[in-house]
Parts: C-alpha cells; sequence; structure tokens
C-alpha cells in the first residue's frame, strides 16, 4: 500500500493556504490562490503532485459538501422569490452561449478539422459544451465576499439550478440526432421525478426532524450534522444514480430541506471545519492538477483565445440581459452574469462525451480544457471586480447562515461555561 497520498495532501493544504494568503493580499478572492497552487503543483507547471483516484473522489466530495453548505445557507423565500428571474436568467444563459458557440465552430470548423458526418451537429455539439455552468466556484467567492443570501446570490443559485437541467436536455438533443441510444422523454420524466422525490424528502425529512427536536428537548446535538451529512450523501448519491441529474444539484436540495429544520442553524455551523480544513483546498486544487496545456499552432491558439471570450461573454451577455428583463439594476446585471460565467468538469465531461460519439474534433479538447481554466480563474476576479465599491460583507445580516455560526458559537461557550462551572461545583462539594 502507498502512502504517497498524505504527503501530497499535505502539500496541497499548504500550497493553497500559502497562495490563498498572497493573493487575499493582492486584493484578490482567495480560491484563485487555491486553483493556481493547483496549477503550479501539477504536471502542467512542478510535476510534483500527479492526479490521482483518492484526489478526485475527495474532490467530489469537496464540491458536495460546498453546495451542500450553499443549501443551508440560502433563504428559501427568497429562492422561491428569485425563481421566475432564475428561469429567465438561466433560458438566455443557456440559448445565447448554444448560438455564439455554435456560430464560433461554423468559423472554425472547417477543412480537415471538420469530421466526417454532420457538420451542424458538430458545430452545435461546441455551443452545448458552453450552455454548462459551474456555480462551484462562485458559491465560494460569494461566501467570501459575504453577498451569498443577498438578492444577486440567490438569482445566481436558483438560475444554476435551472441551468443545470437545461443544459442536461440540450445535451440529451443533440446526442439524440446523433445517433446515441438516448430517449429524451425519459430523460425529462427522471427530471420530473427527481423533483418529485426531493418533495417528498422534503417533507418527509423537515417533519421527522421538527418531532425529533422537540421530544430530545431542544439540545444541540452532534447527531444533527451527521443526520444533515447522512442525507447530503444519500441525495447526492440518488440524483447521479437514479434521476441522471448531477450530484451537487442533490447536495444542494439536501441543503435547502436542512435549511427548514429548527437545528439549521447549528447544523450548518458544524460543516465550516470540514470544509476549510480538507474538502474545498482539495477541490480547488484537483482542478488545477488536472490541466494539460496542448500543443497548439497558431490556428489553435486563435481559436482558443476567440473560445475564451465567447465563453465568458455569452454568459455574462445572456444572463445579464435576463437579469435586466426582471428589472434589476445595470451593476447588478453585471454580477449576476459574471458569477454565471464559471465552467467546470462538466464541460470537460460533455466535450469527452462529444469525442466519444465521434462528433467533436480532439484538437478542440485543449482549447476546452483552457476555457475551463480561465473561467475558474477570472470568475472569482470578476465577482470582485463587480462588487467592488459595496459596504464590506454587506450583505452578511441578511445571512441565515451568519447569524446561525454566530449563535451556534455563543450557545456552545455558553455550554461549555456551565460544565466547567458544573465540574468545579462538584469538585469542591466532594473535598
Amino acid at each position: 500500500m502507498s502512502y504517497r497520498y498524505l504527503i501530497d495532501v499535505a502539500m496541497i493544504l499548504l500550497a493553497t493556504k500559502a497562495l490563498s494568503m498572497l493573493t487575499g493580499k493582492l486584493q484578490m478572492p482567495q480560491v484563485v490562490g487555491a486553483l493556481l497552487a493547483g496549477l503550479l503543483m501539477g504536471p502542467a507547471v512542478l510535476n510534483l503532485i500527479q492526479p490521482s483516484d483518492f484526489l478526485s473522489q475527495v474532490a467530489e466530495l469537496g464540491v458536495i459538501v460546498i453546495m451542500f453548505s450553499a443549501g443551508m445557507g440560502t433563504d428559501i423565500n427568497e429562492l422561491k422569490q428569485t425563481g421566475k428571474a432564475g428561469f429567465v436568467v438561466a433560458m438566455a444563459g443557456v440559448l445565447i452561449p448554444l448560438g455564439l458557440g455554435t456560430l464560433l465552430m461554423v468559423f472554425f470548423n472547417t477543412g480537415e478539422l471538420a469530421l466526417p458526418g454532420n457538420k451542424l451537429l458538430q458545430d452545435l455539439f461546441l455551443g452545448t459544451v458552453l450552455t454548462a455552468t459551474s456555480v462551484s466556484i462562485t458559491v465560494e467567492t460569494l461566501k467570501e465576499l459575504g453577498k451569498l443570501s443577498t438578492k444577486v446570490g440567490n438569482t445566481i443559485l436558483a438560475a444554476a439550478l435551472i441551468d443545470d437541467v437545461l443544459g442536461l436536455v440540450c445535451l440529451t438533443v443533440v446526442t439524440s440526432l446523433a445517433g446515441a441510444q438516448v430517449n429524451i422523454g425519459v430523460v425529462l420524466l427522471k427530471i420530473v421525478l427527481f423533483f418529485v422525490f426531493v418533495g417528498v424528502m422534503f417533507f418527509v425529512v423537515s417533519k421527522g426532524l421538527t418531532w425529533y427536536e422537540t421530544k430530545v428537548r431542544d439540545r444541540n446535538l452532534r447527531r444533527y450534522p451527521i443526520f444533515a451529512f447522512v442525507l447530503c450523501l444519500f441525495m447526492a448519491w440518488a440524483a447521479e444514480e437514479w434521476f441522471g441529474v448531477a450530484d451537487i444539484i442533490g447536495a444542494f436540495a439536501a441543503g435547502l430541506i436542512v435549511t427548514t429544520t429548527p437545528k439549521g442553524a447549528y447544523t450548518a455551523s458544524k460543516f465550516n471545519p470540514l470544509a476549510y480544513l480538507l474538502l474545498t483546498p482539495v477541490f480547488f486544487a484537483n482542478l488545477g492538477l488536472k490541466v494539460e496545456l496542448p500543443k497548439m499552432d497558431a490556428f489553435i491558439v486563435m481559436f482558443t483565445v476567440m473560445l475564451v471570450v465567447v465563453g465568458i461573454g455569452s454568459k455574462l451577455i445572456g444572463c445579464g440581459l435576463g437579469a435586466k428583463l426582471f428589472g434589476f439594476k445595470g451593476r447588478q446585471c453585471v454580477q449576476i452574469g459574471c458569477g454565471m460565467a464559471c465552467r467546470g468538469e462538466v464541460a470537460l465531461i460533455v466535450a469527452n462525451k462529444g469525442m466519444a460519439m465521434n462528433i467533436i474534433n480532439p484538437i478542440f479538447f485543449g482549447p476546452i480544457i483552457i476555457l475551463v481554466v480561465c473561467c475558474a480563474v477570472f470568475t472569482p476576479i470578476m465577482l470582485k471586480m463587480a462588487f467592488k465599491g459595496e459596504p464590506a460583507y454587506a450583505g452578511m445580516e441578511e445571512s441565515k447562515l451568519a447569524e446561525g455560526f454566530e449563535m451556534a458559537e455563543q450557545v456552545e461557550e455558553v455550554a461549555a461555561r456551565l460544565i466547567e462551572g458544573e465540574r468545579k461545583r462538584r469538585g469542591s462539594s466532594g473535598k
């Protein structure tokens, strides 16, 4: 048995923290430092750490916990109010990247680069890659800025949830046209059943925990966060295995369920150490570790630059216009557009599927990797600039998660003092 993974995790934690502190000093979001740490330590630069199944699995657990925490920090009433806006933002944020990405491939996917078969379908597939949104980096940045529970933050969360479903539908339609054995009716039915499943779990868990909380007389017990984590993992697994929906959507739904229970704030406060001690650094570093920069000629370099511009610009324009239709101010539209611009592993998975089905030339995979890296690095920076000038941590007073942290800390401090006082009293009476 190899123990290499121990030193790999140690180096990741040290490097991510050091570079996060450095980027913090430079007035940049700390997640940028964590991403750069993985890029520097990985095969792309120093080659000190190799990607592994273990790190990938820990990273997957990390993104699940990030989205679970985001769910627990979300005001459901605010989420309901931003639901319609989120739908319009998501719809525009899918259609415009789909159109611009397809148009970009019309110009570049020519001559020998175009694979045999339906060229329009090949062009359309790159547009499908650009529809994907990876909101985990955005969530972490908004938490750092104290903007997660604001109207803008909730709109981004709502739009990201809907975006995931719309992106799945786009992928299903394109792969169906390409002749893959995919039934769009079955996929849509599974999506509907997933939301029915979430509704049932919401009712059962919320009612069950409320009843149990009255039974144990309002005590803060460690079994609450343990049960909540079990629920998170189960719903993340069920989303993928039963319904074909991303595991992070199941985790986010579990967080929403937990936040409605009497011990929601207490439970949320217990996940902060788990995230920052291990899971979050490994998740962000692992994104950088997986980067392998390909050899590129002038043509591919030009395509890469245009892909990054279109990839980020299409989300800014699409999501920004969608937000404008619902009365958001100009600056808020930019903030929402920036928050939806990030891509992640979903874009890579879709591109890999396209290569496997022979509807996208493998030569375009390298530029897609660079797009994902650029989005991961630029999105936190753009968000920081978009919120620049607003009061530091404005909106934290609206955050139930922040209130939960403070309340839980106060409860634990009082409890510790009472226990210590009781211990001293018993000690003195026993003498």
